[in-house]
C-alpha cells in the first residue's frame, strides 16, 4: 500500500473505542480528511445503552486495571492511558458546562474513579495468577499500591492510606471465615458511555467528519475499484478511500471475512441490581465511596466481577466464564454475529441460565442481602476476542488499503485515550513497535486457540443454550 499521507482520504468504520481513538489521534497527527462510519447514532444519544447503543463500547461502566500477569507490554500501555484518563477528568471539570457533549452536562462530571478493584479468590489461597501480577509489580516499582488481605504490613499500609475499608465489602472473613484477595489502589472504572462521547467531541473538535445513520453510516460491503477500496453504504453509495479501517466491534468479522481465523465474535453476560434509593443502609454501602470493583474467582472457575452503583442505582455485575457465539450466514460464510437488543434484525435481550445462575451465585455467596432484590435486568455484550487474546490491528493481507483495527477481547476499554496513539504508528508503516509486533496478522499452530477452534459445532453457541426469563431473575428461598 502506498503510505498514507496528511492529505489521505481515510474511512474509519465503527464510532466505539477502537475507531473513535483512531479517528482522534489520526486528526492529531495531521491527518486532513478523516471519516468515521457507523450504522447507529452515537452523537445525539451520546453512547447511552438506554438510548438503544448497542455495542461493547455504549455500556454504563468499564473496569480500569493494570493488573496483567506476565504481559507487561499490556500493563505498561495501560499504566500510561490512565495519565490521560486523570487529563480528561481535569479538562471535563474545567470546560464550561454549555461548551460540553450534552450527556456530560448533568449527573457526574466525572468519567475515571480510583475507587480500587478487589481482586477477590473464590478459594482458601490466591492463585497464580495473582502471585505472578505481584511479583511483576514488585519488579516496576509500583507493588506498593496493592494490599494483600492477608498481609499485615499491607493492611497497615491500607489503613495509613485510607483504603483499609475496601479490604473486605462483602465481610468475608466475619461471615464465611475466610477472606483471600488482593486490592489495587491504582485501579477504578470509568463511565463507558460518557467515556467515548468525550472522546467524539474531542475528535470533531480536531476535525474528524462524522457519518452515524442507519442507512448513510452502515457499511454493508468493502471491495476494491481502482486500486483503491470502497465502502457500499445501505443506502446504496459509495465512498472511495486511501486507506479503510474496520473497527467495527463485533461485526468486524462480516465486513471482512478474512479475519475469521483471528478473531470470533462473542458475548459476555451482564446483568443490574437495581438499588432503591430509601434503602439508605444499600446505597451507602454500594456507592463508589465504599465499594471498589470487584473480581470473584478469575482463572478459578467462576469469572464474575461487579462495579459500584452508579448514580441512579445501577448495580452492574457481569460473567465471562463462558463467551457465547451467534452463527449466520454471511455472504456464504457462517460467521459468529451479534444478536443485540435494538439493531439486528434478531433481537435479544435474555441471557442464558449458566450465566444467570452464576451470577445469582456470587450475589448469594458475597452480597446476601441483595437478594430479596432479585435481578432486575439483563443483557449480552458482544465484542471481539482474538486467538490469544491480544489485539489485532494492521493491514488485511491481499485486500489493497484495507485495515483491521479490533480484538478488543473483553479488555480493550481503558485504551481508549491512547490506542489511537499506537495504531497510527503501526498504519504509518510502524509494525515493528512493540504494539505492531504484538498485534500484527498472525495464525497460531495451537489446537486450542481461545475457542475459535470450536466454530459453529462447540457448545458455546447461542442456540444450545436455555435462556433466562424474567421468572428466573428472582431467588428462591
Amino acid at each position: 500500500m502506498t503510505p498514507i499521507r496528511p492529505s489521505s482520504k481515510i474511512i474509519i468504520i465503527g464510532s466505539g473505542v477502537f475507531g473513535i481513538s483512531t479517528a482522534l489521534w489520526l486528526a492529531r497527527a495531521g491527518y486532513e480528511d478523516v471519516t468515521v462510519l457507523d450504522m447507529q447514532d452515537t452523537a445525539d444519544t451520546a453512547y447511552d445503552p438506554l438510548s438503544g447503543i448497542d455495542s461493547a463500547s455504549a455500556d454504563l461502566n468499564k473496569i480500569i486495571r493494570f493488573s496483567y500477569g506476565s504481559e507487561i507490554e499490556y500493563q505498561r500501555l495501560a499504566t500510561e492511558a490512565a495519565q490521560i484518563w486523570e487529563e480528561w477528568n481535569r479538562e471535563i471539570t474545567a470546560t464550561p458546562a454549555d461548551e460540553l457533549p450534552a450527556r456530560l452536562r448533568g449527573g457526574d462530571r466525572k468519567l475515571w474513579w480510583n475507587v480500587g478493584m478487589l481482586r477477590m479468590s473464590s478459594e482458601p489461597e490466591l492463585g497464580a495468577f495473582e502471585i505472578t501480577t505481584l511479583e511483576n509489580m514488585e519488579r516496576e516499582g509500583i507493588r506498593e499500591s496493592q494490599f494483600r488481605t492477608d498481609d499485615d504490613a499491607d493492611i497497615s499500609r491500607a489503613n495509613e492510606q485510607g483504603w483499609a475499608h475496601k479490604l473486605d465489602p462483602c465481610r468475608r472473613q466475619q461471615r464465611l471465615g475466610t477472606h483471600k484477595a488482593v486490592l489495587d489502589s491504582t485501579a477504578g472504572f470509568v463511565y463507558a458511555y460518557k467515556s467515548c462521547a468525550w472522546a467524539q467531541h474531542l475528535a470533531k473538535n480536531a476535525g474528524v467528519k462524522m457519518v452515524l445513520d442507519p442507512l448513510r453510516g452502515k457499511v454493508v460491503d468493502i471491495t476494491t475499484q481502482d486500486n483503491h477500496p470502497v465502502a457500499h453504504t445501505a443506502d446504496g453509495l459509495e465512498r472511495s478511500a486511501d486507506l479503510i479501517v474496520v473497527a467495527g466491534g463485533g461485526w468486524t468479522p462480516s465486513l471482512v471475512p478474512e479475519v475469521q481465523s483471528l478473531l470470533e465474535t462473542t458475548a459476555g453476560s451482564v446483568a443490574t441490581v437495581k438499588i432503591p434509593k430509601d434503602r439508605s443502609d444499600l446505597w451507602e454501602q454500594f456507592s463508589s465511596e465504599n465499594q471498589p470493583v470487584i473480581a470473584w474467582g478469575s482463572w478459578q472457575d467462576k469469572e464474575v466481577y461487579s462495579l459500584p452503583r452508579d448514580e441512579n442505582g445501577v448495580f452492574k455485575i457481569g460473567w465471562r466464564k463462558t463467551k457465547w457465539t451467534n452463527f449466520e450466514d454471511v455472504r456464504g460464510r457462517r460467521i459468529s454475529v451479534p444478536k443485540t437488543a435494538h439493531v439486528t434484525e434478531q433481537k435479544e435481550t435474555r441471557i442464558p441460565m449458566d450465566a444467570l445462575n452464576g451470577i445469582k451465585e456470587y450475589i448469594a455467596v458475597n452480597f446476601p442481602e441483595l437478594v430479596s432484590l432479585g435481578i432486575s435486568s439483563t443483557k449480552l455484550c458482544w465484542y471481539t476476542d482474538s486467538i490469544d487474546n491480544s489485539f489485532v490491528v494492521g493491514l488485511v493481507p491481499g485486500r489493497r488499503g484495507v485495515a483491521v483495527c479490533s480484538g478488543g477481547s473483553g479488555h480493550g476499554f481503558k485504551f481508549l485515550p491512547i490506542l489511537g496513539r499506537e495504531v497510527v504508528k503501526i498504519l504509518e508503516g510502524g509494525e515493528q513497535t512493540v504494539y505492531g509486533r504484538m498485534w500484527q496478522w498472525r495464525s497460531s499452530s495451537e489446537h486450542e486457540r481461545n475457542g475459535l477452534e470450536e466454530g459453529e459445532q462447540g457448545p458455546r453457541v447461542l442456540s444450545k443454550q436455555t435462556m433466562a426469563s424474567e421468572e428466573d431473575w428472582k431467588f428462591m428461598n
